[in-house]
């Protein structure tokens, strides 16, 4: 789902442009009104025993929902999740702060190097959004003397590099499925103190796995401190949080939109019409869309249990999870739809909602698939420009009321909207944007990022989203979420001898997630999977340092 933003973190660039040319009859661009689609697409799903609370993966669908990136006022994540705590027996009386993993694929008005294609973030929120985490580096705001969860997440794979802007998928991907999950590794002990208090934080650091076809395997996982640091100021939040509490298994599983452009116009005869910037799902040859596949809940057998007895002594274990621990949800041919369309000045209580199951059938396409079929008199087909076959859902509505007096938006032909709204003649192009600014780290001599330092680097990489990502290897528990993450330097070398034993024996090109059982798998951007230097092998890893755009070479 969506990162949390706060008003300072929004990017200051141009929203949606609309070209009006003004119809003869009347001067269009008075009448027309901008606006937006927002709302959410909702999958239920049956639920599995609360015995299952120790991490989940699933498959989604990775898409390009829009035809034109229309900038960053644009915001929206596709299908995905949110892991809480389980809670089962909280104080009487006590309110229990929000906290979770949400994150997924999607785009952010924050995005500084957007493109049509979605990109992947981890999205941990720390009590009460007091931070958050997006990936390694990446995290609440910008201000470096407030990191805010940009020291949340520490990098565990020598392979995969993450840039603060999302981690790329390959340009294209259209309707391939992206594999992703959270268990947790018993990495670090839990510890008595937190910053110094008396105040407990646990053992569970929560790993990404991801499965695509180019890296398979764990990512990067949440330090404990991440989830606890704020009990040192809240002791009556000790135990409720992530980094010592199971997951609950049973979680919401929804695509959350809050921006796609509209602009809507009101005719001579006082009937509204709206038009919406052109959205887009994938298809199968046999006409559905595959949204969802395979969530699965897992318990501690799946792979917490054999890897903390490998860490107190025994046999090494492969990191495979074991499927005899999971339990897969199921689909029903059920499903919903909140999107609205309105406009910047419409009331909230005057919102109305789109006609989705006019077009759109939710289905399950067997009981562990969920997506769509389409009413094809509404949608039309066409190919991406990647060779993927894409619907696209109505362009223009119509507000009309239902029996019930209520209000709706339903689907007409571009024909049928009326010449005098001027929405016909409107034309949605991506805006001309300011050069998006850098992320750029810590210079400072003295910072976590200098001392001790990188052995290797600066290296560059280009991922094809117009931006240059500049990155050092450094010795695993050097880096500067470790040196962040309230551990002693005992606590850091035990740590750096348990990632040394899971880079020898952990590799990227075998499954650790259960595979699906359909499809064809997304890929990483190419530019992103690096290999470590000559002697660097195990027990290091990349941390981007930079994240800038591409310089414009003037001519001469």
């Amino acid at each position: 789902m969506l990162r949390q933003l706060s008003v300072a973190s929004f990017v200051p660039v141009l929203a949606l442009v609309f070209l009006l040319r003004p119809s003869p009859a009347a001067r269009a661009d008075d009448r027309i009104e901008s606006g937006e689609m927002a709302g959410y697409l909702l999958v239920p799903h049956e639920k599995v025993p609360e015995t299952y609370n120790a991490g989940f993966s699933l498959y989604v669908a990775a898409w390009p929902l829009l035809k034109d990136y229309p900038g960053n006022r644009f915001q929206t994540g596709l299908f995905g999740t949110w892991m809480h705590a389980q809670n089962e027996a909280n104080p009487a009386g006590m309110k229990e702060p929000y906290s979770d993993i949400e994150g997924g694929l999607g785009w952010w008005r924050d995005t500084r190097f957007a493109t049509e294609t979605p990109k992947f973030i981890m999205g941990g929120v720390a009590p009460n959004f007091s931070e958050w985490a997006n990936g390694p580096g990446a995290g609440k705001g910008r201000d470096w003397e407030q990191p805010k969860g940009k020291y949340g997440i520490a990098q565990l794979s020598p392979w995969v590099l993450w840039p603060p802007d999302g981690l790329n998928l390959k340009q294209g991907t259209c309707g391939q499925l992206f594999g992703y999950g959270y268990l947790p590794l018993p990495l670090t002990q839990a510890k008595a103190t937190t910053a110094g208090k008396d105040v407990p934080t646990g053992d569970h650091s929560w790993t990404l796995f991801l499965n695509t076809s180019n890296f398979k395997g764990p990512v990067a996982f949440f330090t404990p401190y991440f989830w606890s640091r704020e009990t040192a100021e809240k002791p009556e939040w000790a135990g409720m949080l992530l980094d010592s509490r199971p997951a609950k298994p049973n979680k919401a599983l929804q695509m959350e939109t809050q921006h796609v452009p509209s602009i809507q116009a009101v005719d001579e005869n006082g009937e509204t019409y709206a038009r919406v910037a052109p959205t887009r799902f994938p298809v199968t040859a046999d006409g559905h869309s595959v949204m969802v596949h395979r969530i699965s809940a897992y318990n501690k057998d799946a792979l917490w249990n054999s890897v903390k007895a490998w860490f107190e002594g025994g046999a090494p274990v492969d990191g495979t999870i074991n499927p005899e621990a999971a339990s897969v949800h199921t689909f029903k041919d059920n499903g919903g739809a909140t999107w609205k369309i309105y406009s910047d000045a419409t009331a909230k209580e005057d919102r109305a909602p789109l006609a989705w199951n006019s077009f759109a059938t939710p289905t399950a396409l067997d009981p562990t698939t969920f997506g769509f079929t389409w009413n094809e008199q509404l949608v039309t087909q066409t190919q991406s420009e990647d060779g993927g076959t894409l619907v696209t859902l109505p362009e223009y509505f119509q507000r009309t009321i239902k029996d019930n007096k209520k209000a709706e938006w339903t689907a007409v032909q571009a024909d049928d909207v009326p010449e005098s709204t001027g929405l016909r003649q409107a034309q949605m192009v991506r805006p001309n944007q300011a050069q998006s600014e850098a992320y750029v780290t810590p210079d400072d001599a003295d910072s976590c990022w200098k001392k001790p330092g990188p052995v290797a680097g600066p290296l560059q990489v280009r991922p094809n989203d117009g931006s240059v990502v500049t990155y050092y290897w450094y010795r695993f528990a050097d880096q500067p979420a470790i040196l962040n993450a309230d551990l002693t330097d005992a606590e850091r070398e035990a740590l750096q001898v348990r990632v040394e034993e899971l880079h020898r024996h952990w590799k990227k090109d075998r499954d650790y997630l259960p595979p699906p059982t359909l499809g064809t798998l997304a890929e990483i951007e190419p530019a992103l999977i690096v290999t470590p230097p000559d002697g660097f092998e195990v027990g290091y890893v990349p941390i981007v340092t930079r994240q800038e755009a591409i310089p414009v070479v003037k001519k001469q």
